[in-house]
């Protein structure tokens, strides 16, 4: 039998194809049943400050290159979205006088248009803002050269290269987009042999970075997020880290403070993660066979899932 259609994208698969009995256990979930979910190799952290939050987020760039050197690389992979993390890290490098040079930094993701990365003059350049939020700002005698920032283009040869260099991904950072992404691993649409079943956990995880099709829901929220709504001016297409190149990072690190996704949203994916139902309509959920993932949440921001007119 097929599964239901989508009530938001009906040739698309997204988490309103799933069955109502997870919808509604995940609904339910308190912020305090979220965190008794952390099982091995999976851990919720809760916030109780957004600056808490965020030093914390930043840190983790920081911790990720003082383990480098020249002999042995390490470096992160870091989201646009959230962005407030990235002056801290610049902050953080330059007052305490880290030398970073032999880190990395790889970019998650970029816009694709007219058939090629969006340049850095595109307002919503993802590359743009990770240079000038914080590599540009980091003293020159300390930060790492060019060469070690590797930022996804539409030709993904050198950047999928690059996670074979030697240089070794301590994390992999994220936030979670409406359609409950990382970067972005969107569902795939609903056609061809994907018609009545989305792809395998097994066969989505084969995926390396490469352009994608966004679902409706990540354009609208892209737009209300980076945006002012304008739907119109947001790519319909973008360069994606993959599943390949995640199973790579010793850690995935995904940062919630309620911006990017809802109440319900938090609540699937740790649901889904922490019981061990990995299905590629949400494709977050496909972290719960990776062996070390935390979800960290601003308390906050997590909501309630209840009815509440306005």
């Amino acid at each position: 039998m097929p599964r239901k259609l989508s009530s938001i994208a009906p040739q698309w698969w997204d988490y309103t194809t799933l069955e109502d009995d997870i919808i509604r256990d995940a609904a339910a979930l308190t912020p305090a049943q979220m965190v008794q979910l952390s099982r091995p190799g999976f851990k919720v952290v809760m916030y109780d400050t957004l600056a808490e939050f965020y030093l914390a987020e930043a840190l983790e760039y920081i911790t990720a290159w003082q383990q480098s050197t020249p002999d042995n690389p390490v470096g992160i992979c870091g989201p646009i979205g959230p962005t407030e993390q990235l002056p801290l890290v610049a902050r953080l490098v330059n007052d305490l006088n880290l030398k970073v040079q032999s880190g990395h930094f790889w970019g998650m993701d970029e816009w694709f248009l007219n058939g090629k990365e969006a340049p850095l003059t595109h307002p919503l350049s993802f590359e743009k803002a990770d240079r000038e939020l914080c590599f540009s700002r980091i003293r020159k005698g300390l930060v790492m050269p060019d060469r070690n920032l590797h930022f996804p283009k539409g030709d993904t040869a050198a950047y999928r290269k690059s996670w074979l260099s030697g240089a070794r991904c301590a994390v992999m950072q994220g936030g979670q987009g409406d359609v409950k992404h990382w970067a972005f691993n969107d569902p795939p649409r609903r056609k061809g042999k994907y018609k009545d079943h989305p792809p395998s956990p097994r066969e989505y995880r084969k995926l390396s970075t490469r352009v994608v099709d966004l679902h409706p829901l990540t354009i609208a929220q892209n737009a209300r997020t980076s945006g002012g709504g304008n739907i119109a001016m947001v790519p319909t297409q973008a360069i994606s880290v993959g599943p390949m190149e995640t199973w790579q990072a010793e850690k995935v690190s995904i940062w919630q403070a309620g911006n990017h996704d809802n109440p319900f949203g938090q609540r699937l994916t740790t649901l889904m993660i922490a019981k061990r139902i990995p299905d590629s309509a949400v494709p977050m959920s496909l972290l719960a066979d990776h062996p070390n993932v935390q979800f960290n949440f601003y308390r906050n921001g997590i909501g309630v899932c209840e009815v509440d007119m306005h």
